[in-house]
């Protein structure tokens, strides 16, 4: 007489997701490298001071040498000058994350890679921030490197566009930001573009030769490389086109995280990431701004 079988369990279904391997590390050198390829004002600040950021609040620490006087020497006594180097804190308190939501269904019917589509996406997110942050340290500007006023900014045309974008220029080389090694740089949008490209003096990118402009540049005007960004937007009828040196300010970040976990009450995955970041305007003299009326000229 055979003996009688136990009944066995079946089985859990399993679930193969997109992210099955997802490996968070991986993901996040991707993103950071997709960070640092096309945001404009990236091209346009300096990392100098980055350093190891782990957390939001973290502190760079910029120690600037104090100048250094020459005097005439009139008799064999040399007197020495103290000098007392100028700390400055950059602080990484910009904070922001992202947190989307992928249905499972959604997944199996997509043709194209989700997770790298929705990183694709999350860049261009932190790049708007970013940028528009990065330009709003306009507000650092000098007044004796200000083109135009609040009260009376300036109306641009395709015959004014090139004098104005010289007294830009003119603005930094004035103020001593402007020497060998170190090339300007403006970024402007893309209804300032229209009047540039309309401009007989602008030298577009195809014709600068073998100089080598910022990656995005789309020229030359004034000796200045031309970046466009639609993030440059009117605030009070006005635009503050930005120019400046590499000098002019420092910038830190950290992707400082990127994970997948599954959602408990639903058929889905669950991404989420934190970037940290911040920027200071270490040498003002080195930054110049035109307020550029959103009304052109007649």
């Amino acid at each position: 007489m055979a003996e009688p079988t136990t009944p066995t369990t079946p089985a859990a279904p399993t679930y193969s997701t997109t992210y099955s391997t997802f490996i968070p590390e991986i993901w996040s050198q991707k993103l950071n490298q997709m960070l640092e390829k096309n945001c404009v004002m990236l091209q346009c600040v300096n990392r100098n001071w980055e350093g190891d950021i782990k957390n939001q609040g973290d502190t760079v620490k910029i120690i600037t040498p104090a100048s250094v006087s020459v005097s005439t020497l009139t008799s064999e006594d040399i007197t020495y000058s103290t000098l007392t180097p100028t700390s400055l804190d950059l602080v990484i308190d910009q904070r922001k994350f992202f947190a989307f939501k992928i249905d499972d269904v959604a997944k199996v019917q997509s043709s194209m890679d989700i997770m790298e589509a929705h990183l694709g996406n999350a860049q261009k997110a932190i790049e708007e921030v970013q940028d528009s942050y990065l330009l709003g340290l306009q507000s650092d500007v000098p007044t004796a490197n200000v083109v135009g006023s609040e009260a009376s900014p300036i109306s641009l045309s395709k015959s004014s566009i090139y004098e104005n974008f010289v007294k830009l220029a003119l603005a930094l080389k004035n103020a001593n930001a402007v020497h060998a090694g170190v090339r300007p740089w403006v970024v402007i949008n893309p209804t300032i573009e229209s009047y540039l490209l309309q401009s007989t003096e602008f030298i577009s990118a195809h014709k600068v030769a073998d100089e080598t402009l910022r990656e995005g540049s789309i020229g030359r005007i004034a000796g200045m490389d031309v970046l466009v960004s639609t993030n440059l937007t009117a605030v009070d009828s006005k635009y503050y086109v930005l120019a400046g040196t590499n000098e002019a300010i420092t910038f830190a970040s950290q992707l400082s995280k990127i994970e997948s976990l599954r959602d408990k009450d639903s058929f889905s995955d669950l991404v989420r990431g934190l970037y940290l970041y911040g920027a200071k305007t270490v040498q003002p003299n080195a930054l110049a701004k035109m307020i550029v009326s959103t009304t052109p000229a007649s």
